[in-house]
């Protein structure tokens, strides 16, 4: 009998989890912002090219070990860095889009969680020789684990922003 109530308590908790899943947001978006002191196309050539894109971003300094392959021409439509790592899990940065103030990028996540999202950069002329950078991630949270985690990925999301425009504000200013 009292497996018969743990068993429906389980239940219970399971379903209300899923109907709660149901009215938490489906979405993220992530949007930072630093100031740079290098010209615009100093700092852009260092997104946009994957060969230093790798030096300064927080997912690849935490998983040194990690498979990395970059393909394509650098700063042109089809520039592609691929990954696979035990830390990182497995996935794919291409850049899709390139103007003289934006740099779009389509994020393919296959491991640990299957997801896609777009990465956007705005590089705006901001004082003498400055740079204001602005990085935006926007991409799904999937029913119901997404979004259950929704909070949490959101949060690690935003440390990791912070720390990569640090990086990348060490990077360009050296």
């Amino acid at each position: 009998m009292t497996f018969l109530y743990i068993f429906g308590a389980l239940v219970i908790a399971i379903v209300l989890l899923l109907i709660i899943a149901l009215f938490l947001p489906d979405g993220y978006f992530i949007e930072k912002s630093a100031i740079i002191k290098k010209p615009c196309a100093f700092v852009m050539d260092k997104v946009a090219d994957f060969h230093y894109y790798i030096q300064w971003n927080p997912w690849q300094q935490r998983d040194n070990n990690s498979e990395k392959n970059i393909t394509g021409l650098s700063k042109r439509p089809g520039h592609k860095f691929s990954w696979k790592g035990t830390k990182i899990g497995t996935g794919s940065l291409t850049l899709r889009d390139i103007d003289d103030r934006h740099v779009h990028f389509d994020f393919e996540f296959i491991r640990p969680v299957k997801t896609i999202a777009r990465d956007n950069w705005l590089f705006e002329e901001w004082g003498t020789d400055e740079t204001k950078v602005t990085w935006q991630n926007a991409g799904a949270l999937p029913y119901p684990f997404g979004r259950l985690l929704g909070y949490a990925f959101h949060r690690n999301l935003n440390q990791k922003f912070t720390e990569g425009l640090r990086n990348l504000k060490k990077f360009c200013e050296r």
